[in-house]
Order: C-alpha cells, then structure tokens, then sequence
C-alpha cells in the first residue's frame, strides 16, 4: 500500500525555516515535487537518488508523476506557506484522496502579508486571482472591508487596482506585499486604488486592502457574515430612498421582485431603468457577494442611485447610457431586473442572459404584460391597500395603483 504523500508548506523564511519533522520527511522521500524555486534550495538536502519533479503551468503532468512515484516509494510535495490554502493541497485530495495526505503547513502568504503591516485578518475576505475570470475572483472583494487578493501573472497587482476602481470598491489603505522571504521581499503602501491600478508590481503578490468607512469591523465566523449590522429586510419604505416624485418601485412590489430573483451570493444582476436604485440596493443587502449593475439614462438618476448606495452602505456599478445600447460595455448577467423601457429592452436582456438566468419585469399595462409573459412564462398582479389612519383613529384602506410582475425562466 502506498505511503502518505507528505504535503510540505514552506515559510517565507525558506528551507531552512522547516520543522525537524517537515525536513525528514522530504530527505526521507524517493520523490520530491515542487516548484523550482523550492527544489534549488533543497539541494544537498536529498537523497542522493531522490526523483526530483517540477510542478510548472502543466499541473496535470505533475500529479501524473506524483501518482506513479506513489508506486515506487514515499513522496513529498513542497508549496509556499499553507498548501491548502488556496494551493496545490486541494489539487491533491481532489486526485489522490484527503486521507492519501499528511499536510505540514506553514504560514500562509496571506497570514505573513497581514503580518507584515500588523495588520488582524480574521475579519478580511480572501480572493485568490489564480486561474479564473477576475470578476468572480473579486465579486466578494468589491463590497469587502478588508480584503486580501492573490495575484497572478494573467491579473498582477495593476489589474486588481483597476477593477476594483471601475466597480466601485474604496478602500482606504491599500498595500502591495511581494517577494516574502526573499532578499528583495517589499512592502508598498498607498493611499488608494488609483495609486495601485498606476503602478507596477511583481505579478505574483498579495494585495491587502482596508476600509475604514463602517468603523471597527469585527470578527466574523464564516462568509457570508452570519452577523451583520444591516438588517435583513425585504422591501424598505420609499421613504428610505432619495426617489423623484413618486417615481420608485414600492416596497411590496420590490419585495416580490427580489423574492422572484432568487439572487446568490455570486450573482451579477442588472437593475435596468433603475431610477432610485432601490431594487439593486436591497439585492446587496439582502445577499452578500452579488454585484449589481444599475442601469440609469441621465446624470441626475445616477446621482440619485449614487447617493442612496452610499447611504446604505452600499457598492454598485452605475451604467449610464440609453438602453439597450449601453448593454455592450456591461458583464453578462445571470439575474435583471427589467423596470423601464418597455418590451424592447426585456428583449435585449433577454438575449445577454447567462444561460439558466432568471428575468423579472415589471409592467403598468397589461397588454405588455402579457407578451412578457409570453416570453418569460410567468405573470401576476400586484394590488396592494395600505392602512391610512382616519381622524378618528381608524384605518381606511388606501389602494396603490396595481403592477404585473413577470418572470422567467
């Protein structure tokens, strides 16, 4: 039967910073894999008739090798600081099995980065810029409060500055970690993402990011937070919102909507014809790590949608432009919100959705309504009566004018 693979973890400090037990175990080893950088520092440190493995861009090949060097005797695979975090740990136990493993980790990049500014992380978000499109990596990072990301060759330390500034993140302290452990290891600190998306950095480093617009943040358990100062409310008063005379999707209405989204937290919705940006406000509140795109045609919407994010807290991207011309520049969604600009715009929507998205629209006339529905497969009325307090202290029953609310698929 064939031995553990032993999964070392390298410090920052190097070789030489490993356990009495993590060093035996890789000079007891037939088979050595790992990076370059790690097996140059492991010379004299081998067997002499250790197999060495490099572990390149074709990480496929390597696990190939590790699998039949199984065979012919114990292996150990060397990694930088905590392979199973964001490291080739998890490729590892998705090939040979969590119990084929005995991981000997160090501290992680991210941990030592933290470190490295005295900076407590146990309240940040983590993205990992590895392999996989940069909107997905850094949809938690956008609405973070401090956050750490792993760069890549594919998206260096500028790339993340430069998302992140189109997509509405601040940050107040932003810092680039490069190099750990090395004799050209160093710490930049700037005072913005406009400082980072200028600059130019080592591709492979950790970008560290602090806020300090909520206040203090405290801990949390898990992500999303299971404690959180914004209550989890459907359907705000529109008193809440800055909205132009009445202009504003009413609260019972917004609350079948978003109950009709089914958002996730890795959702990407568009809130087109926007107008107060009630509804992609209450969607970020609602469900941590969606990202909204709100759709508005003039300056002043834009700057009301902007002003009622702000007040909640809260970061979306402002698209302005006429519908749907303004689509081209915009990340395909998987969830919209159709609130303006008729049946042509739920058309084009329509054709940008990600397959298995889901569209809501709303409408005044029913004859719209139902070609909608037609479309999307699904229709009701909303017909709300709000208690009104008479003079005499009892309540009469106020009508709000009725929405038909379609939705699909």
């Amino acid at each position: 039967m064939a031995k553990p693979i032993a999964v070392i973890g390298v410090p920052a400090e190097g070789i030489g910073a490993l356990s009495p037990r993590a060093l035996s175990l890789v000079r007891a080893a037939s088979t050595v894999a790992g990076g370059r950088r790690h097996l140059s520092a492991l010379q004299g440190q081998l067997s002499p008739d250790a197999q060495v493995i490099p572990i390149t861009t074709d990480l496929k090949a390597a696990l190939n090798h590790i699998g039949e060097a199984r065979e012919r005797g114990p292996v150990a695979v060397v990694a930088s600081g905590d392979p199973g975090f964001f490291g080739i740990g998890r490729l590892l136990a998705e090939r040979f099995g969590a119990g084929s493993l005995e991981v000997h980790p160090s501290a992680s990049s991210i941990a030592t980065a933290f470190g490295r500014l005295g900076v407590p992380w146990d309240d940040a978000v983590v993205a990992s810029a590895h392999g996989r499109p940069l909107r997905r990596a850094l949809e938690r990072v956008v609405q973070a409060e401090k956050a750490a990301v792993l760069t890549s060759p594919d998206n260096p330390p500028e790339k993340v500055g430069a998302y992140l500034r189109t997509n509405g993140a601040q940050f107040d302290m932003v810092a680039v970690v490069s190099n750990l452990g090395q004799p050209d290891e160093a710490v930049e600190v700037g005072p913005s993402l406009e400082w980072l998306a200028n600059g130019s950095f080592p591709r492979l480093s950790v970008v560290v990011l602090v806020s300090e617009r909520f206040g203090r943040a405290r801990p949390v358990r898990s992500w999303p937070p299971e404690a959180e100062d914004r209550p989890r409310e459907f359907g705000r008063h529109e008193n809440d919102f800055e909205h132009r005379k009445g202009m504003i999707t009413k609260a019972e209405v917004r609350a079948v909507i978003l109950g009709r989204l089914a958002l996730a937290p890795d959702s990407l919705l568009w809130d087109v014809g926007a107008g107060s940006g009630s509804v992609g406000i209450e969607a970020a509140l609602l469900v941590p790590g969606v990202e909204v795109v709100a759709v508005e045609r003039n300056e002043v919407g834009a700057a009301r949608i902007a002003g009622n994010a702000r007040k909640f807290g809260v970061k979306l991207r402002i698209a302005k432009g006429e519908a749907p011309e303004v689509f081209e520049d915009l990340p395909t969604p998987d969830r919209a919100v159709v609130g303006g600009g008729g049946l042509p715009v739920l058309e084009a929507v329509m054709k940008r959705l990600a397959p298995g998205g889901r569209v809501v629209a709303t409408f005044s006339s029913l004859e719209r309504a139902t070609t909608a529905a037609d479309w999307l497969g699904n229709i009701m009325q909303v017909s709300v009566s709000r208690g009104v307090r008479l003079p005499d202290g009892a309540f009469r029953l106020a009508s709000l004018d009725p929405v038909f609310i379609c939705w699909g698929p």
